[in-house]
């Protein structure tokens, strides 16, 4: 028998899951507990298919709309955040509900609502559709919101003339962000920031951790979901940092082996919404077919916690 090849795998940390997604899948587990099966879920509760299925088989259902929830059923908002139509609908039901929105994207609502009052038109950087920055969008009145995608339209965006402020989806690249706050800020100087960076502790982890593993690897592999902002922008910074063979997979099942043929280092890394069972499987994957040495980078350390809601108290 062949001997195997070698390979190093580059472990990026931090990677996986971060408090706010933890916090929402917690919530979800608490509410089964508390109020029995089914417990129901507006949109899936983070973006990722392994977990959204767990969720599944401990009694969560998950629904588009208020509409498809029974009035007698208790209903969670998903980590992303909604539109304050949502909890109102959901009190004019009376419904019981819990609202798992991350307590980062939370602030985003909370500083445009301050910014609403304080006279000044928003705009916001983010991905239009995407579930965050719809219920941002939907904070406000229509018309309070400038939604900003990328350089292209802030060079050409037309504001309303007055104060101005912006704010950021909290999972877009670090870097494409600071260009596309460059070009608005030349543009309109007096604009005014947040206080603190919208983008989130651990979207700018992750993204460090993968420009120090891509500047190493032959390859890049980043677990996550198509439909996550975070884990789609990991693998561009893992291709603007070097290593255009960077792509992203669900699970161990969607690797492209032919595509690894030959390579001797390869980076591994999980968007925030990525259960590490999903990373270790890879790394078994891989060893069934290399010798592999496991060599972790690590370039932050996190001890963020979100305290649940208190109606969750037993």
């Amino acid at each position: 028998m062949a001997a195997q090849a070698p390979l190093t795998i580059l472990l990026a940390g931090p990677r996986g899951f971060c408090a706010g997604v933890d916090r929402a899948i917690l919530i979800v587990e608490r509410a089964i507990e508390k109020h029995g099966a089914p417990v129901y879920v507006r949109h899936e509760i983070v973006h990722n298919r392994f977990v959204v299925e767990s969720l599944e088989r401990k009694g969560a259902i998950f629904v588009a709309e208020l509409d498809q929830v029974p009035a007698d059923r208790p209903v969670v908002f998903s980590a992303h955040g909604v539109p304050k139509s949502v909890p109102a609908e959901a009190e004019r039901r009376e419904m019981i509900y819990l609202d798992a929105t991350c307590p980062l994207v939370s602030k985003v609502h909370s500083e445009a609502e301050h910014h609403r009052k304080a006279g000044r038109h928003i705009v916001l950087i983010g991905h239009a559709g995407h579930p965050e920055v719809v219920g941002t969008m939907g904070q406000l009145p229509a018309g309070a919101i400038t939604l900003v995608e990328d350089v292209e339209q802030a060079r050409n965006v037309v504001l309303p003339a007055g104060p101005l402020a912006y704010a950021t989806q909290t999972t877009l690249s670090v870097d494409d962000t600071a260009d596309i706050v460059a070009e608005l800020v030349r543009r309109y100087p007096d604009m005014l920031p947040p206080k603190k960076d919208d983008i989130c502790y651990a979207t700018t982890n992750r993204q460090a951790a993968v420009k120090a593993i891509a500047a190493r690897a032959d390859a890049v592999l980043v677990l996550g979901s198509t439909k996550s902002s975070n884990s789609m922008r990991l693998v561009e910074v893992a291709k603007k940092a070097g290593c255009e063979n960077s792509r992203l997979i669900a699970n161990f099942r969607e690797i492209d082996w032919t595509a690894l043929a030959g390579i001797r280092t390869l980076g591994v890394s999980a968007g925030a919404s990525a259960p590490e069972i999903l990373v270790q499987e890879t790394i078994e994957a891989a060893r069934a077919r290399f010798d592999v040495t496991l060599e972790e980078v690590v370039t932050a350390r996190e001890d963020v916690h979100f305290n649940l809601p208190r109606s969750l108290d037993v």
